[in-house]
């Protein structure tokens, strides 16, 4: 193999305190010219821990201590601060998983593109860099160039934000891309699009591509060849075909296992009794005038929408970012009021102002929310974050917690553990927490915004059944929010579709995977990652 990146024996070594020696542990690892190499694993396998070496982008607790980087046949590794700076950009370049965090919020985009030349000592002129700017923006298929490239980051979708990330990493033309989970966060569509900009990019420029993810749809979609790693080592390697036909270590078996089936599960009848009513919801943000502009534009975020949840019924909400997903799911949990149109618990009408005076609303209706660890208070320990919403309810403390303990055990947690803080559980624990804090008040319907959308799929796969489990057991009704197709299918008995505040398609999981109407519904099927494959 001619490789363009080649590491051999790496060791990089963890502080003494950690609960292993090496986050990346002996990796031999090579990417060719015009290739694509998936690095697959859990979080924590070492992934990102391997992409920022190569970059020379370790944080100061870690450290190389054996083994070698070589990239292009120029070792990198004990590369000084200034030789590595002189890299980026032009060897190698990297496309960040969160962009709103790695963009500069204060900087327009166009700028922050154009600052590689100037970081890089480009000879040209102003009109030249402008030029060159909206020639990448045009590349990474983003239209209006001359706006964008003026635009705020926050003004701009995820998506964009995404493209501006990959016209800055290919801004100088380099040889090797890295890419950290560029599309995790990602709606289907969306995800579809960077993807297949990633793989047009990769062809024309013949570029070597590490890309790093958790994704085994997106793997069978892009990679050439395939490098499982566990716990900080490389515990198998092949061609796709091959790791995903036939994998040899256990570990990958159960992660391709773990990948949920685009198909939906057995359907149920369903009770007679309906819990909650949606009836001509509409909603919309904007028209009003603010410190920055006259009048901000108005945006539909809700259209009109009619549905039903029965008793005891998962219903799957899915669509695009945008779509009006989240809102609806605030306004059933009386976040947010509509503008027109009703939603009712039994018969109970919801809104701000009733979940406020209404006890019985606040027990019957409970959310978990997409990111477990910003919805707790980071300074507040499990137990007391967890039987807050019972004590201002007027419960007993013992009998609180008492309830909080058997949650703990059910959620299959330590119930021992409801005296640590929130950041020492592990991101599928703390999605754990977080039901278990819904579960609390006794609810009647749970509004699950997102729960798994940033986890592992072995993670998630736990997640998903845990919810099942519970449904089962105490007759709770679920309202999941999500834009994972595979994911709705495994776990909703309906599911509705959401395009741009519209419900456009409501039927049972099994039609909607399987004889869908719609056109938009039909889109957001073909847009799945690694269809074709599972």
């Amino acid at each position: 193999m001619n490789a363009l990146l080649e590491i051999r024996d790496l060791d990089v070594a963890l502080p003494l305190a950690s609960d292993r020696k090496f986050a990346v542990r002996g990796a031999n690892l090579q990417v060719a010219r015009d290739e694509i190499v998936c690095v697959v694993g859990e979080s924590g396998s070492g992934k990102s821990t391997l992409a920022h070496a190569v970059m020379g982008l370790l944080s100061p607790a870690l450290k190389i201590s054996g083994g070698s980087i070589a990239l292009d046949g120029r070792k990198v590794s004990g590369a000084t601060a200034a030789e590595m700076r002189a890299l980026r950009g032009e060897a190698v370049s990297m496309i960040f998983q969160e962009p709103l965090t790695a963009l500069n919020p204060l900087m327009p985009v166009g700028k922050q593109i154009a600052e590689a030349f100037a970081a890089h000592n480009v000879k040209l002129s102003n009109d030249e860099v402008e030029a060159r700017v909206f020639d990448l923006l045009h590349q990474v298929g983003l239209p209006d160039v001359q706006r964008v490239a003026k635009s705020y980051p926050f003004e701009l979708s995820g998506g964009q934000r995404q493209r501006i990330m990959i016209a800055s990493a290919i801004s100088l033309k380099p040889k090797l891309l890295i890419a950290d989970e560029p599309t995790t966060a990602l709606d289907v569509t969306t995800q579809a699009q960077v993807l297949e900009l990633i793989v047009a990019l990769q062809k024309e420029y013949q570029l070597g591509v590490l890309f790093i993810t958790h994704d085994f749809g997106v793997v069978a979609d892009i990679a050439d060849r395939i490098v499982v790693m566990r716990q900080g080592e490389i515990v198998e390697e092949g061609t796709t075909s091959q790791i995903l036909s036939d994998p040899q270590h256990e570990y990958t078996q159960g992660l391709i296992a773990a990948v949920p089936p685009l198909q939906p599960k057995p359907a149920v009848a369903l009770p007679e009794a309906k819990l909650l009513r949606v009836r001509g919801v509409s909603k919309k943000y904007g028209g009003r005038r603010s410190l920055f502009s006259a009048t901000t534009p108005t945006f539909i975020v809700s259209n009109n929408i009619n549905m039903t949840i029965h008793e005891g019924e998962i219903y799957g909400l899915v669509g695009e970012s945008g779509s009006g997903k989240s809102t609806l799911g605030r306004m059933i949990v009386g976040l947010a009021d509509p503008d027109s149109g009703d939603i009712y618990c039994d018969d109970e009408a919801i809104s701000k102002t009733a979940f406020r005076s209404s006890k019985k609303l606040r027990r019957s209706i409970q959310m978990v929310f997409q990111d477990p660890y910003s919805s707790f208070n980071p300074r507040i320990k499990i137990g007391p974050a967890l039987i807050a919403g019972s004590i201002a309810s007027g419960e007993d403390k013992a009998v609180a917690m008492q309830r909080a303990r058997e949650l703990m055990e059910l959620v299959h947690l330590d119930p021992g553990a409801l005296d640590r803080f929130p950041h020492e559980f592990s991101g599928g624990q703390r999605q754990r927490l977080g039901i278990a804090r819904a579960l609390m008040m006794q609810p009647r319907l749970l509004v699950a915004d997102e729960p798994v959308s940033a986890l592992d799929v072995s993670v998630q796969e736990q997640v998903i059944k845990l919810l099942l489990e519970i449904k089962t057991r105490i007759g709770l009704a679920i309202l999941f929010i999500t834009h994972d197709l595979r994911v709705a299918g495994q776990i909703c008995d309906r599911i509705g579709v959401l395009r741009k505040g519209v419900l456009v398609e409501e039927n049972t999981a099994e039609r909607i995977l399987t004889q869908p109407s719609h056109e938009y519904t039909k889109m957001l099927l073909d847009s799945v990652p690694g269809r074709s494959w599972r």
